[in-house]
């Protein structure tokens, strides 16, 4: 039950999330064991402003409060939050920087799997990319989504021939036992700070 907090103030915590662990209860009380379930535990109440898939580690936002909630909630359906995620990848991602917008939806007879689609289901997504460097035949990447889809930086980065290495569902090459986690980390977030206005940065270190 144990949170990595990076800040808090009255008003809402910035969590470490670490990889494997779910953002929000699922059902049952084998998936009770979640970031908000301890957030509660620790706060007393807690409150849901976004997610990060149960694979991904790095930084989650929780609310404290109901007001805090809904001003938090509003900034991201208005995209007024600046986020950045880490990532390894398969080969070798050539050119200084790129973007991948290719419409999503979901697999419905294979779900959570997302994919690349153009019926009237799909929703438009668009992902930022930005090698940082080359390891043997990977590449560390800045993605930078612009739109926040289910597993869209998982999807589009398949999409283009380099799949996030780990990722049980769209990484052709992932096994368990060599694989114990997805190399998806969210790594930043900034915005204006609902209540005092004043803008604010958090960095999760990546762990990979």
């Amino acid at each position: 039950m144990v949170l990595d907090v990076l800040y808090e103030d009255d008003w809402f915590a910035v969590i470490n999330k670490p990889a494997n662990c779910l953002s929000v209860p699922g059902r049952g009380a084998d998936k009770l064991d979640s970031i908000l379930h301890r957030a509660e535990s620790l706060y007393g109440e807690a409150y849901t402003i976004h997610r990060l898939d149960e694979a991904t580690s790095g930084l989650i936002l929780v609310a404290k409060t109901h007001d805090c909630q809904k001003r938090m909630n509003a900034y991201f359906r208005e995209r007024e939050v600046t986020k950045e995620y880490r990532a390894l990848l398969r080969g070798r991602l050539l050119g200084e920087k790129g973007q991948v917008r290719k419409p999503l939806r979901c697999d419905w007879p294979n779900r959570p799997r997302q994919i690349v689609c153009t019926d009237e289901w799909s929703k438009d997504s668009i992902t930022l990319w930005e090698p940082i460097s080359y390891e043997g035949n990977t590449t560390r990447v800045r993605l930078t989504p612009f739109t926040g889809r289910s597993h869209q930086l998982r999807v589009h980065m398949q999409s283009i021939g380099h799949s996030i290495i780990g990722d049980e569902f769209y990484d052709d090459q992932y096994t368990p036992e060599n694989h114990p986690r997805l190399l998806l980390h969210a790594y930043r977030l900034e915005f204006r700070h609902p209540f005092t206005q004043a803008w604010v940065a958090f960095v999760a270190p990546c762990p990979f």
